[in-house]
């Protein structure tokens, strides 16, 4: 171990930092696998409604990955700054970094990204995650032991118990409620597919609009975190506080969607019914079996030996002759 103007190295070979949510990779994997088997059978449907089912598709599937994936984003809150701050504990260097907080519903993620990013014979690239599944006292001590920069430690110790701002209590009970929402709408979600799979459309749109429901609340849940008094970070000279971000918004879009969708489902389910269930191929097999003509047919004899039926015709008759 030897010290580089001033830095002490506490890990001796430097860090990578984090690239992509595996958990996020596995989500878009198994959607898009639905996704490419399910439009695999497009080409086997005929006229006009290959476009409706393709669209159907794409856009049901499109609403279950945001519903999963919204679990699991970390950019419900988001707060960016640029600042020069004290890099490290027991040194006097400065850095300039661009410093970010990620809020999602199960912890935050912190970033820091140096201007340069080599300085003081160091890559400064961080990406830090901190859960508060239970707390996130034990993660921030490993942190510390770790030798973490000062401004990812600073913003982590905001969110620990100890803390008087007391973040961790605001967003870890509004992210809970939140994402149970959330997975209750998803399961509104199946149920709404499985039900336009069915003769009762407008049970589906109902459907549909509960999901968009239970999206909403699950904003109002982490809409409630802004009704607290904010607290602010200071870093260096500069402060920033924390406001809504893509996957927030994301909710609101695809909430709204599903609202359009069991809005317009249901309101033509009143007006054209028959068109409806036709568009959705529900309850019409029996009748295009009751309109098919086969024409004229013959019995064999052989099978209708001992067999009393009802004279056909003549050419039936002359043929059990």
């Amino acid at each position: 171990m030897t010290l580089f103007d001033d830095i002490y190295p506490f890990y001796p070979l430097q860090r990578s930092s984090f690239l992509f949510s595996g958990r996020l990779i596995t989500i878009i994997l198994v959607f898009l696998l639905l996704a490419a088997s399910l439009l695999i059978i497009l080409p086997g449907i005929r006229g006009k409604s290959r476009l409706f089912w393709m669209i159907r598709i794409v856009t049901s599937l499109f609403i279950g990955a945001v519903l999963v994936a919204l679990n699991y984003t970390d950019d419900w809150a988001e707060a960016r700054m640029t600042t020069n701050a004290t890099y490290k504990s027991f040194s006097d260097a400065v850095v300039n970094a661009d410093i970010g907080l990620h809020i999602g519903l199960y912890g935050i993620n912190v970033t820091l990204k140096g201007n340069p990013i080599v300085q003081f014979n160091e890559t400064i690239d961080y990406n830090e995650m901190f859960s508060w599944h239970d707390t996130i006292e034990e993660e921030y001590e490993e942190a510390l032991e770790k030798g973490l920069p000062n401004p990812i430690l600073y913003i982590a110790e905001k969110f620990t118990i100890s803390n008087p701002c007391g973040l961790i209590f605001q967003y870890r009970y509004s992210g809970r409620y939140a994402s149970a929402t959330l997975w209750t709408a998803f399961c509104c979600w199946i149920l709404a597919n499985i039900l336009f799979s069915m003769p009762v459309i407008l049970y589906a749109g109902y459907m549909m609009m509960a999901t968009a429901a239970f999206i909403f609340f699950a904003m109002a849940s982490f809409s409630t975190i802004m009704n607290a008094p904010q607290c602010v970070f200071s870093i260096g000279s500069d402060s920033f506080e924390a406001q809504y971000s893509h996957s927030f918004w994301l909710a609101l879009a695809t909430g709204l969607l599903c609202t359009i969708i069991g809005v317009l489902v249901t309101m033509l389910h009143f007006l054209i019914p028959e068109k409806m269930k036709e568009a959705f191929s529900v309850g019409f097999d029996s009748y295009e079996d009751e309109d098919v003509s086969y024409g004229e047919g013959y019995l064999n004899a052989v099978f209708l030996d001992g067999v009393t039926i009802s004279p056909l015709s003549s050419k039936v008759r002359e043929e059990h002759i």
